[in-house]
């Protein structure tokens, strides 16, 4: 009798766990412990065949292929059908439509509350990471609201005295440090010197990021380079700086041993600058290199994290054009094709004085490379404009399900916020 109660007992004890289980399972809302959103600048529609076809040819699959939502994004500004840099990096990191050149401030000049600023309140730690200077306006946004979008000796300041970030990675070191320590600024602060007597780890070089102990309460700034970080065909100058991939997987290692999760948020602008520059090598290679970092992302957060790729606006107005053969891919496309024309060609930018054709092909040996760039832009500016173009997010994680069809970009800050 004594041993039928007990095994009755113990049946009625897992029976009770196993429907507990079940309910946790079923109907209690777990949200995500990691949360990334990945800003690829320029990333619109147009700019993913070209980046298949440079990686390995037409039927080359990216990571972000593999990504089960995918949504087109109104991105327009509050006075502008073409968002500036500011401004959209406001929609995705506030939910808010803002005028150009605002960040983070609505119309009275009021302070938004950012996603990070929220992540913090529900005891998260956060992370920003950036392949530019920590200070632009895309990562800026997520952290200050100055008054002046160009004063990034106050963006700087408000970095460090705000508080707000746990790991941060980047370029942009000249904007913490005073001019007499060989930076920029002008009122004798030295920022990274304060950030370390805040308890905060400085690391300079890739070396000393891997140097890291990933057991350590996060608080780290990597200032990798006193302006942007090099681009991938920088051998030289990129030797000593991390990749943007060894920046994602080392602060999703530093960030996760936080009880309560963490919201990541990573700036691939360099995307950014080589399209303002008509530089397709450089613009298809650093889209490359967002990918790479995405699929390094999804395997270290793992399935159960909510990660966003965005673009914020599209730039330049990059095509590839004519009858490149399917395999055909990297320098292949590049400079010419066989009847003097052009592979790849933009609307704007710093290439457009040239004239290109069959009667401009440049009178050198067979083998020798032109010295003059062969993509040409239909208008020459000093930099590459905006275009008014909707951009791409894919998603995959708790939330994503809500990037399908065409929504507005603030739908990413929704989402985010949705699941802190």
């Amino acid at each position: 009798m004594k041993l039928r109660n007990q095994l009755l007992a113990l049946f009625c004890l897992l029976a009770f766990a196993g429907l507990g289980v079940l309910y946790f399972q079923h109907w209690v809302i777990r949200k995500p412990f990691g949360i990334i959103l990945f800003i690829g600048e320029g990333l619109a529609p147009g700019r993913l065949a070209p980046t298949r076809a440079y990686a390995g040819g037409a039927g080359t699959h990216l990571g972000l292929d593999s990504m089960p939502h995918v949504a087109l994004l109104t991105n327009y500004s509050k006075d502008f059908a073409a968002p500036d840099q500011a401004a959209a990096a406001t929609a995705i990191a506030t939910g808010v439509k803002v005028a150009n050149r605002a960040i983070a401030i609505n119309g009275d000049g009021k302070s938004l509350r950012t996603i990070i600023e929220l992540a913090r309140e529900h005891g998260r730690t956060t992370g920003l990471v950036t392949d530019v200077k920590v200070t632009d306006p895309t990562s800026a946004a997520f952290y200050a609201h100055p008054a002046d979008p160009y004063d990034v000796e106050k963006i700087a300041t408000e970095f460090v005295d705000g508080g707000k970030i746990d790991i941060a990675m980047g370029g942009g070191a000249g904007q913490f440090l005073p001019a007499t320590k060989g930076g920029e600024r002008q009122d004798g602060r030295d920022l990274l010197l304060e950030l370390r007597g805040n308890g905060f780890d400085i690391v300079r070089t890739r070396a000393e990021l891997e140097a890291v102990p990933a057991w350590r309460r996060p608080k780290l700034f990597g200032a990798f380079n006193n302006a942007e970080l090099a681009f991938v065909n920088q051998v030289e100058e990129r030797s000593q700086q991390p990749s943007l991939s060894d920046m994602v997987r080392r602060a999703i290692e530093l960030l996760q041993y936080n009880a309560g999760g963490y919201l990541l948020v990573i700036d691939a602008g360099l995307m950014r600058k080589a399209a303002q520059e008509n530089n397709a090598e450089r613009t298809l290679s650093q889209t490359i290199e967002l990918d790479h970092a995405v699929t390094v992302a999804r395997n270290y957060a793992g399935a159960r994290s909510t990660i966003i790729v965005c673009g914020d606006v599209a730039i330049g107005g990059m095509n590839l054009n004519g009858f490149p053969f399917r395999q055909d891919s990297g320098i292949a496309l590049l400079g010419l094709n066989s009847a003097g024309q052009p592979w790849i060609t933009w609307a704007t930018g710093p290439h457009g004085t040239r004239s290109y054709g069959a009667a401009n092909i440049p009178s050198k040996a067979p083998n020798e490379q032109p010295e003059e760039h062969l993509e040409p832009a239909a208008l020459h500016t000093k930099s590459a404009f905006p275009t008014v173009d909707d951009v791409v997010a894919f998603g995959s994680g708790p939330g994503t399900e809500a990037l399908e069809g065409v929504v507005d970009s603030t739908m990413v800050f929704k989402i985010l916020r949705g699941e802190l």
